[in-house]
């Protein structure tokens, strides 16, 4: 089991885990939402936190793979069409001046082949691993990771990248739903604001880790190593 932050349960609760039965997701480490010329960028968020956790998340891929944990990614990008745009969506990025599929420094925003939607090079996926497009916030919302995790038998997510109030969050509550057992690492995870995160962390550790469980890179660092080791 891994070491947890204070007043947090040891994960997993029921005390079982192997390499083989959990995954490591890598929410939407993308360039629309971490390179300062993305998407995020161009409304006027700070990217700088989210590119700070970059080599954390590339450590984390890093010991994930030597530890034979299966990595998926995903990313929030729409069809090219647009046609799995809802109304709402597309009205709220229109009031912030760079509407949804129209033409920015990375292609068109938040669309699926754009070069904004593409993992950042450091992050980049192995041959092979699933990088899931996703339409909204939710890893699990009209998309097929659910059927990926499902068909390998998965039963345990750690969790890192963006943002931790968005994406992050909202997986992890859809996938304590569907039975998951969920870690999310806290250095490996970021908002555009720092009190954001510290706050969606809070939130997420409220009655003993009523969604799952909280740990830090550290943590991982010695719990992988010796399924390494072993």
């Amino acid at each position: 089991m891994f070491a947890q932050v204070a007043g947090i349960y040891p994960w997993p609760y029921d005390g079982t885990w192997a390499p083989e039965s959990a995954a490591l997701v890598v929410v939407d480490m993308q360039r629309d939402f971490v390179d300062p010329t993305g998407w995020l960028g161009q409304i006027g968020a700070d990217t700088a936190p989210l590119s700070g956790i970059v080599p954390a998340v590339a450590e984390l891929i890093a010991l994930a793979r030597a530890a034979g944990i299966f990595i998926v990614y995903t990313v929030e990008a729409h069809r090219p069409d647009l046609s799995d745009l809802p109304a709402n969506k597309r009205w709220r990025a229109e009031r912030l001046g760079h509407p949804i599929g129209a033409q920015g420094p990375l292609g068109r925003h938040l669309v699926q082949g754009e070069a904004g939607a593409a993992i950042v090079p450091t992050l980049a996926p192995s041959a092979g691993a699933p990088v899931v497009a996703k339409p909204g916030k939710s890893a699990f919302l009209g998309s097929d990771f659910d059927q990926i995790l499902r068909r390998r038998g998965i039963r345990n997510l750690i969790l890192a990248g963006v943002t931790t109030d968005g994406a992050v969050q909202c997986t992890l509550r859809d996938a304590n739903d569907r039975g998951y057992e969920c870690l999310i690492v806290t250095d490996a995870t970021a908002s555009d604001s720092l009190s954001h995160h510290d706050d969606q962390i809070h939130t997420l550790a409220l009655a003993g880790g009523h969604y799952g469980s909280i740990a830090r890179l550290a943590d991982l660092r010695v719990a992988l190593a010796s399924k390494v080791a072993a």
